[in-house]
């Protein structure tokens, strides 16, 4: 989608709040899942846990959304393989980079992405204000000081890879948006996913995969990090501004950090609640100041 058709305006107020709050659960979602499947990693490994979170996802949408009844032309063929792509890369990069660094700290990596795309589809002074306080809020989540050098350095290449993989699944989940079904593209871009992170999650986890002490946690992590966030982003996706959609993910870092302090026990500093309150204060801030817009779509 280019900028021009992400600023079609439109008098749906009450569409576009009701929008902004399906962001929000999915996101919180998707952190409480992230938890989860940290414990999952002694077991499984962060490979064998992607592979159950994106594969068990994809079974539950595939049931749910019957997307073999659709037919696609090429572009849109085109615009859910790489969706399927992104989703694989974002997923793996993410669960390898968790298993070396803390969660609060993952994602605040990883929210150079979504970051990335507001910043691309800022037109406005005040835009590009509320990116900066986000940014600022992000940068106060890292160690600062002779902690810094404690990061493992290949759990930051991994959140890189991710953060990457997460522009272009907001890019092109949009674009897949705009002409299919939200819930057939999701279980279509999962599937996707799922044949690329099988090879690798077999190869780590094998039979553990199959294991009763492994599914029950494995089915929570699917429908919390990926069949219900997922389809409530693509939902949202349709009917908010990129650049919008872009600065509200300036949440995750503090529901990452807010997840990873309840689930796994790691504390919050003073600068971290710092952080929290600069992320959600951009994030209102962009909310409250955008233009009443919202993408094109099919109807």
């Amino acid at each position: 989608m280019d900028a021009s058709a992400a600023d079609i305006r439109t008098a749906g107020g009450p569409s576009r709040a009701v929008s902004i709050g399906i962001v929000i659960v999915a996101m919180s979602s998707f952190q409480l899942g992230a938890a989860l499947a940290k414990q999952l990693f002694p077991l499984v490994g962060p490979q064998g846990a992607a592979l159950l979170r994106i594969g068990l996802s994809a079974m539950i949408l595939w049931g749910l959304t019957t997307p073999w009844r659709s037919r696609f032309n090429r572009s849109e063929t085109q615009s859910l393989l790489v969706y399927g792509i992104a989703l694989a890369a974002l997923n793996s990069f993410f669960y390898l980079a968790v298993q070396r660094i803390p969660l609060g700290i993952a994602v605040a990596i990883d929210f150079i992405g979504p970051l990335a795309v507001a910043i691309g589809y800022s037109r406005r002074w005040l835009d590009g204000f509320w990116v900066i306080l986000a940014a600022c809020g992000i940068a106060l989540l890292f160690p600062i000081g002779g902690s810094v050098a404690a990061l493992d350095p290949i759990g930051v290449v991994y959140c890189l890879g991710s953060a990457a993989a997460w522009a272009v699944y907001i890019l092109y989940g949009q674009k897949a948006g705009e002409t299919v079904p939200s819930g057939r593209a999701t279980a279509i871009g999962l599937g996707i996913a799922s044949l690329l992170v099988l090879p690798f999650g077999v190869a780590e986890a094998g039979g553990m995969l199959l294991s009763w002490s492994v599914l029950p946690i494995g089915l929570l992590v699917a429908v919390l990090s990926s069949a219900l966030p997922y389809n409530l982003e693509m939902v949202a996706m349709k009917r908010l501004p990129t650049r919008l959609f872009g600065v509200l993910m300036s949440l995750e870092p503090a529901l990452g950090a807010l997840f990873g302090w309840l689930i796994l026990g790691e504390d919050l500093t003073l600068r971290q609640f710092i952080a929290i309150a600069c992320v959600i204060l951009a994030s209102a801030g962009a909310t409250l100041t955008a233009s009443r817009v919202v993408p094109a779509t099919d109807g």
